[in-house]
Order: C-alpha cells, then structure tokens, then sequence
C-alpha cells in the first residue's frame, strides 16, 4: 500500500491563503483548508520534512504576519488530494449579481446574473475567501465602464475576469506563481476574456503599463505595505485602489502608509474577521 506524508499546520492567526502560498514553493503534491488548520501532503518517498515547512513558516513570524504555528506529520493512505479538495468546492454567490461556478458543478443562470466559470487547479481565487467576495462587490460599485484594471495577485484571474465582465475595457493580471500564469490564462480563455486581459507571470514591478483606473491588490499587509508606492506610480490621477487580504487590525498600518503617498480611505468593507479598503488620491 502507497502512503502519503501529511503535514498538519495551525497557526495564529490562521492565514490559509497566505500559508498555503508560502508552503506551495516546497515540493508538494497538494494542501486540504480545514476548519481551523491545513494539510500539507507530499509524496512518500520525499525527503520534505516538517522542519522544512517550519523554516518557511518562520519567515512569516519574522515579518509578523503569524505570532506562532504547529506542524504536525504524519503518514496516510495514498488519495488524490487536488480531486479531494474539488470535493470540497461550491457555486459561490457573491451578489446578487455575481456567481462563482467551478466547471464540475451544474449551475442553472438566472435572469440578469454574471456566471464566471473557474477551474481552480489550487489557485488563490475560488471565490471561497471572505476577501475575494469583498473585492467583487467592491468592483461592483466602483468600477467604471470602459475602465482598465490592474489585478496584483491574481491568483485564478477570478478579479480581472469579473472587472470586464462588469465592463472594464481591459486588465492586466499579475501573479509570481507559475501554477496561477498558467490557470489564469486557462480561466480567461474559459470565460471568453482572454482576449482583454494580459496574464503576467512576475510582479508589479514587471508591469509596463500605467496610467490604470482602478487596481485591485489581495495579497496580504507586509506585501501591500512594500508595493505601496508602486501601486501609486501605476494608477492614474483619479484612480482607485481596493486593497485586501487584510485582517482587521492591519487597517490602520494600511491608511497610515498610504497615506504618505497621498491616498485617503474612502470606504472599509467588512466579512468575519477580514476587510477590504477603498483608497484614492
């Protein structure tokens, strides 16, 4: 019988998304979210150990963004563990407006409703996380016709697809992560978009174009913190910025930051624990 490792990670505060990312640099075969942990799994036969994901997860203690974590390994009976976390993947309606369907689920279209179409593939942007559904009712209101968007940590391309759907003009989607090039291209062309938005596999920094009207970060505080006069190097005078994958008390470091670079908050939006901030010159 084939056996998998396990590795069971907790942490304060639990940060999936950001673990997950973090932990998907190592030579891993898939990550199940829990409740109130991970599980990180890699092939039996691998030397990754618990000390390796440990001296990754340290890195986060060391910019703050986890006080503390537990790794745990274990050995179980080989699964496939991506076909195991589709298992645990829904139609996500984020508005009354907006639907979320990974392409193995049936969904009917009602009148008048915007339905994206993911093939997730472990990509950040499934429409399960608080902060995404915060940034898609967020592009709901400010987004203007016609506008160009730029996506930084575009994870599936879940936020540049939904912005010309709502009718921006075009986007420019940028992600480090191969995994994320490669599905954000693959979502586009799903969803009859590719043709609008550009997928970059690099970081803002990689980003030619300027002058965008709107741009959407959902990464995490450290990272927004770092990129935050690029972002405004990027925007064009009247733009606006929707910043998430922040937790409730990252809001003030935010606005404070931000506001060396001339923005004002214009709006805080709110789900469990998590917020979105509107920002703008």
């Amino acid at each position: 019988m084939k056996y998998y490792k396990e590795f069971v990670v907790s942490s304060e505060p639990f940060i999936p998304e950001i673990i997950s990312s973090v932990l998907w640099q190592l030579e891993i075969t898939g990550v199940s979210e829990e409740v109130n942990c991970i599980k990180v799994f890699a092939e039996g036969s691998s030397t990754l150990s618990s000390e390796d994901l440990s001296n990754e997860l340290e890195k986060l203690v060391a910019q703050k963004v986890l006080l503390n974590y537990i790794v745990e390994e274990n050995l179980v009976e080989d699964k496939n563990w991506n076909e195991e976390w589709e298992k645990s993947l829904n139609i996500i309606k984020v508005s009354d407006r907006i639907v979320i369907k990974p392409t193995f689920r049936e969904y009917s279209k009602a009148a008048g409703e915007i339905v994206i179409n993911i093939v997730p593939k472990m990509s950040f942007g499934t429409g399960e996380h608080q902060t995404t559904k915060l940034v898609i009712q967020l592009l709901e209101k400010y987004l203007e016709p016609g506008a160009r968007l730029l996506d930084v940590g575009s994870g599936t391309g879940i936020l540049s697809i939904v912005a010309v759907k709502l009718g921006a003009k075009s986007a420019v989607a940028v992600d480090n992560d191969e995994w994320c090039f490669e599905n954000g291209n693959e979502n586009c062309a799903l969803n009859g978009v590719e043709e609008k938005i550009k997928i970059v596999l690099g970081e803002i920094k990689d980003i030619h174009e300027n002058d965008f009207d709107l741009i959407a970060a959902n990464i995490q505080k450290n990272i927004l913190i770092r990129i935050a006069e690029e972002i405004k190097s990027k925007l064009n005078q009247k733009g606006i910025v929707i910043l998430s994958g922040l937790l409730m008390n990252d809001e003030e470091d935010i606005v404070q930051v931000y506001k060396k670079f001339g923005f004002e908050l214009v709006e805080k939006k709110q789900m469990d624990e998590w917020i979105s901030l509107v920002m703008k010159t």
